[in-house]
């Protein structure tokens, strides 16, 4: 059975910090990227940040410098480090695991979600 349970999130007030981890099993985690997304009231669902199963990260430009995505593969467990905490990053986020196999077979995995509170 796949699994993939967020924790982590909470109020914090503006400026604060905040940690995500998204602990996973019943797949070979070190073959997946891992993914980030959020989904903020009355908004589509948007990347935040990705790391591949190799260890390279991609952020989006509204997070840069503020985020850092990681993983540990011996502990099948991707983290999101949040810092400078905005109001407008205030959503639900989202984990996502993700993988083409060579026969070109699309495997695709989401968490339940935590919801991150930011108060100006």
């Amino acid at each position: 059975q796949v699994l993939v349970v967020e924790s982590g999130g909470g109020l914090v007030q503006s400026g604060g910090s905040l940690r995500l981890s998204c602990a996973t099993s019943g797949f070979t985690f070190g073959m997946y990227d891992m993914r980030w997304y959020r989904q903020a009231p009355g908004k589509e669902r948007e990347s935040v940040a990705g790391i591949t199963s190799v260890g390279w990260t991609n952020y989006a430009d509204s997070v840069k410098g503020r985020f850092t995505i990681s993983r540990d593969n011996a502990k099948n467990t991707v983290y999101l480090q949040m810092n400078s905490l905005k109001p407008e990053d205030t959503a639900v986020y989202y984990c996502n695991a993700h993988r083409i196999n060579l026969l070109k077979q699309e495997f695709d995995s989401w968490g339940q979600g935590t919801q991150v509170i930011v108060s100006s």
